[in-house]
């Protein structure tokens, strides 16, 4: 997903290697990439208030360009929508390939709500019935925006067994997709409700409808340089823990992050309302929606599973999928 920023505030995602390190003392940072929203703050009040040894970089064309990054190591940790990690790790195995990371994290516990959106003078466009068969803009493919127009035609019944749901047309950026749908390149694009909110509020595009992940929509991954080798950390016989020092770190910093930002609300409200996209009032009422892991580490299996199940049922994993093989860290 994506946003219009200020962009002296964020830098972009460049090509960095780095050493790990068993010492915390000399640790390189970790790049821990992610989409620069809203549910980006309490990365934010990590570094700044907890000294989050990282640094922060901004994907705004989403999960699925954090894949690609995770793969060229340009980046070490990820932070994005769970069916973006999900159906890039399935298929890998589909594949028979290494993704080159797996999950680590729960971030978010509540479900994304995706708006559906169209262009404000698109009178083919009114409703969620009238895109059967339209084409879907989306930011990449294997990106959040194109994995749910899948699981959308599933709802809706217009599923063809190994055909594309819709004609798919990829416009990268938040930008290009709201400019697509108004110049008829794409008929209608997916986005989260409040990023999406302000350009129905100033007329730039038009609401068609929404649909919800069946999941709890953030996760956390890891390169794989940044895991121990499972027959060091698992079973009665294990030597080391899961997740190498660094990671270990930098999640507990993550939860300090987000304890700071459920006690300091208006400072969450200042930091969206100024530094973010969004109107102060928008920011009050997703604070009202979204719920942030307690505890980041470890995912649940059930959760893994399910969402596994639901996109073998859209056509966009196959029965190859293994969903324990996807996960580093179970809760």
């Amino acid at each position: 997903m994506l946003r219009t920023l200020r962009a002296a505030r964020f830098p972009s995602p460049i090509l960095l290697t780095r050493a790990f390190s068993t010492h915390t003392a000399r640790m390189a940072p970790l790049r821990i990439g992610f989409v620069p929203e809203h549910f980006s703050t309490p990365l934010e009040f990590a570094k700044k208030h907890y000294n989050l040894h990282s640094q922060l970089l901004p994907f705004p064309s989403g999960t699925g360009h954090m894949v690609t990054a995770l793969q060229n190591n340009e980046i070490d940790v990820g932070v994005g929508l769970t069916e973006g990690w999900i159906a890039a790790l399935g298929k890998a195995q589909s594949a028979k390939k290494d993704a080159g990371f797996r999950i680590v994290g729960t971030y978010v516990e509540t479900p994304l709500c995706w708006a559906i959106s169209s262009g404000t003078e698109r009178e083919d466009v009114k409703s969620i019935e009238d895109l059967k068969g339209k084409k879907v803009g989306v930011s990449r493919i294997g990106s959040g925006s194109y994995v749910m127009s899948f699981v959308l035609a599933d709802q809706q019944g217009w599923l063809q067994k190994g055909e594309s749901p819709f004609p798919v047309e990829v416009l990268n950026t938040f930008s290009n997709l709201r400019d697509g749908v108004n110049d008829k390149t794409a008929d209608f694009f997916m986005w989260e409700h409040f990023t999406s909110k302000r350009y129905y509020d100033n007329g730039s595009i038009k609401r068609v409808g929404e649909i919800y992940t069946p999941w709890s929509s953030w996760k956390i991954v890891a390169a794989n340089a940044l895991l121990n080798p499972e027959n060091w950390s698992h079973g009665t016989n294990a030597t080391a823990p899961p997740l190498k020092e660094e990671l270990e770190d930098a999640l507990v910093k993550i939860n300090k992050g987000i304890k700071h930002f459920e006690k300091n609300q208006e400072e969450a409200v200042k930091y969206i309302s100024t530094k973010l996209d969004y109107s102060e009032e928008d920011a009050r009422e997703w604070l009202k929606t979204v719920q942030f892991a307690k505890d980041v580490r470890g995912v649940d299996q059930k959760v893994v599973d399910k969402t596994v199940n639901i996109l073998q049922k859209a056509g966009v994993l196959d029965e190859k999928a293994d969903p324990p093989a996807m996960i580093a860290l179970s809760r």
